[in-house]
């Protein structure tokens, strides 16, 4: 008898011995079968209820995995360009979230990215790092086999890292560095954002040495809301270079005596390449013969999307290219309606998209122009070579791509530069005419932090970066969100650090687990919206950077004083709102993760604290972050605080090196008090 026949209404009276034993085989496999289902539902339920920071959240395309294999050379080089050329039309922009694979392996290594050698530290044996490529939506998995003799750390820059605080590569706030001889995966969920963004090494000043890299997100309608369209997409990484390694020249910048005098950069790279003739630097180690001027060859009558990105430690860049104008379509991430301009100023850490089109039909090969701002260096490098010249050539389609070797068979460009004067003052471009192509209106503000960026001369002569009257120091084996969750769960009777995480939700400064003079940590319970003001009393520009968040750029300014508190009204922001469109993109202000307040200036941003996590916020001028100028926004600790600290992560804390940093040994070397170990 079927099943189905025996949900008919009319049913014999009594069951045949042969059917009963049927029913009963029946019933046994039902119960063995739910009693397994139950069982397997319960284990997964387990398993996704253990706490985030042993099992980060993964995609729903769980069985997809991608393994970029990364070539890695028996000897180290320069990375081939062709790999930063993107190929938008044939890249899955609609697929389904996957998780995509990497493997890392950190080592020291001596090159010549100018012709002239030196230390430095390496992703799979070369210069720079490698593209990673992904869609909004996708998990990222970073396996890092730190094969240096340095502990290290890798931080994604302007990525949320929502729901993944962990793993924000911060040394001495959520992570102990990754010692020598040892890994660390980086695994996490690209949610909510697309765009340009990079990767570089987050101790010391290490990136410096070559731990950077460019991380480009898509998202699915990025075709359609890049205001022009374009044939190609490529990264231009422009950077300061030096000829010493980073610790060598931290020690000599932190130094009793030394006012804040930055280390001077020796030279310029594109995409890791620099230009420099081994006569200018006699008794350096140095060979010129396979240096060559990088080419990008461009499809004449065609647009195409070039993403900026400075992933140097110090200098301002401004960039153009010859009787070409272009259009600023992407700033920090943010996608923005096009705006013509010809020249490109960017600071440490930031990204704009430009488009170029192809169009001048009286030459077929330009200079592109790469300038630091020189005139924000305190003091002078005789070897310093300020500009540096790549060439863009109009090609046949078929013949597109980057090329550095074309230099000796063809002709140099001729091409004339843009007549208006070379700039003199670090700052940020004027962005006040971009607005978003998805406008955000900012919601009022909460609460207002002011906070003063300054240098000061302390004990033993040290120069030092503050934020009002606190330079950071940090914690190098107990990082600030280890001792944060520490204080919550290993005593029970510490009540006043309860008792401050669970109070009023309005912005406090954690007294109770840091040090205010070493650690400034600024609390907030439950989602909070605040509007920071800076002033800068530095003679200096400070490109200021917020982990975790975008910040809404709502006033900046090269002089004066902003506005107090009490003259600040919370639903303040700039542009205002028309009367007529108060949703139209002219009324949102920009958001970025990276601003720049000039010196003696300032700026008021806005950002809104929804992401759980301890966050630095600090100056992208690496050796002003070194050298203190830093503190941390702790948001929403009414959640952080039922986190729990996976113990392989304490595990790396105790690790043989993990405490060899850069500066700790610069600082012990000079007789002063070494870094908290």
């Amino acid at each position: 008898m079927s099943p189905e026949h025996l949900n008919h209404n009319q049913q014999p009276l009594f069951d045949s011995p042969s059917l009963i034993h049927r029913r009963l085989l029946a019933r046994t496999f039902v119960l063995f079968f739910s009693l397994a289902v139950a069982g397997i539902f319960g284990l997964t339920f387990l398993f996704l209820s253990l706490p985030s920071t042993l099992h980060p959240p993964v995609t729903e395309q769980q069985g997809i995995i991608i393994i970029h294999d990364d070539v890695v050379p028996d000897a180290p080089r320069l990375r081939d360009e062709s790999e930063y050329v993107l190929d938008p039309s044939s890249w899955p922009f609609d697929s389904p979230p996957v998780v995509r694979e990497f493997r890392w392996t950190i080592v020291d290594a001596d090159l010549n990215p100018d012709a002239v050698f030196r230390p430095m530290m390496l992703i799979n044996n070369q210069f720079p790092g490698p593209l990673v490529e992904c869609n909004e939506g996708d998990t990222l998995v970073i396996h890092v086999d730190n094969q240096a003799t340095t502990a290290t750390a890798i931080h994604f820059h302007g990525l949320f890292q929502n729901g993944s605080n962990f793993m924000d590569g911060t040394v001495g706030v959520t992570q102990c560095p990754v010692a020598p001889n040892s890994t660390f995966t980086y695994r996490f969920d690209v949610r909510r954002q697309s765009g340009t963004y990079w990767y570089h090494a987050h101790h010391a000043v290490q990136a410096a040495d070559g731990l950077v890299g460019p991380l480009i997100v898509h998202a699915k309608d990025e075709l359609a809301v890049q205001g022009l369209q374009y044939e190609t997409d490529r990264i231009l990484m422009v950077q300061d270079h030096y000829h010493n390694s980073s610790s060598d020249l931290l020690k000599e910048y932190l130094k009793p005596g030394n006012e804040n005098d930055e280390p001077v950069p020796d030279n310029a790279l594109i995409n890791g390449r620099g230009l420099r003739k081994c006569h200018d630097f006699p008794g350096w180690r140095c060979d010129d013969t396979n240096t060559s001027r990088t080419v990008f060859r461009l499809a004449a009558g065609s647009r195409h999307r070039l993403r900026v990105i400075n992933v140097g430690a110090f200098a301002e860049f401004q960039m153009q290219i010859d009787e070409h104008p272009f259009h600023i379509t992407e700033v920090d991430g943010t996608d923005v309606q096009p705006e013509p301009f010809h020249r490109l100023n960017i600071l440490p850490a930031q990204r704009y998209s430009i488009v170029l089109e192809t169009n001048v039909t009286t030459a077929d090969a330009f200079w592109l122009r790469a300038r630091m701002v020189a005139h924000c260096f305190t003091t002078k490098n005789r070897r310093l070579q300020a500009e540096l010249w790549a060439v863009v050539r109009y090609v046949r389609p078929d013949e597109m791509g980057v090329d550095d070797d074309d230099n000796n068979n063809k002709d140099q460009p001729h091409s004339k530069e843009w007549p208006e004067p070379i700039e003199v003052i670090c700052r940020d471009l004027n962005t006040s005419a971009l607005r978003p192509v998805k406008p955000v209106q900012p919601p009022p503000a909460d609460d207002f932090l002011v906070l003063r960026a300054n240098f000061m001369i302390g004990a033993w002569r040290l120069s030092r970066g503050f934020f009002n009257d606190s330079s950071w120091r940090p914690n190098v084996t107990h990082p600030s969100l280890h001792r944060f969750l520490d204080s919550n769960h290993h005593d029970d009777d510490n009540t006043a650090v309860k008792a401050e995480t669970a109070s009023s939700s309005a912005m406090t400064i954690n007294h109770a687990v840091f040090d205010p003079k070493s650690e400034l940590v600024m609390q907030t319970t439950g989602i909070r919206t605040v509007d920071i003001s800076i002033n800068n009393f530095d003679d200096g520009a400070h490109p200021f950077h917020l982990h975790g968040h975008k910040l809404f750029v709502l006033a900046q300014s090269p002089t004066g004083y902003p506005p107090p508190r009490d003259q600040w009204p919370a639903s303040y922001y700039y542009p205002k709102p028309s009367s007529s469109s108060s949703s139209s993109s002219s009324s949102s202000p920009l958001l970025r993760d990276t601003v720049t307040v000039q010196p003696y200036g300032w700026v008021v941003v806005r950002v809104v604290l929804d992401n759980p996590g301890l966050w630095a916020l600090h100056c992208h001028n690496a050796w002003h972050a070194a050298a203190g100028m830093a503190m941390q926004l702790l948001a929403r600790a009414d959640v952080v605080r039922r986190w729990d600290v996976d113990p392989s992560r304490r595990d790396m804390c105790r690790l043989p090196g993990v405490a060899t940093v850069s500066v700790a040994e610069s600082l012990e070397s000079l007789g002063l008090p070494p870094l908290k170990l």
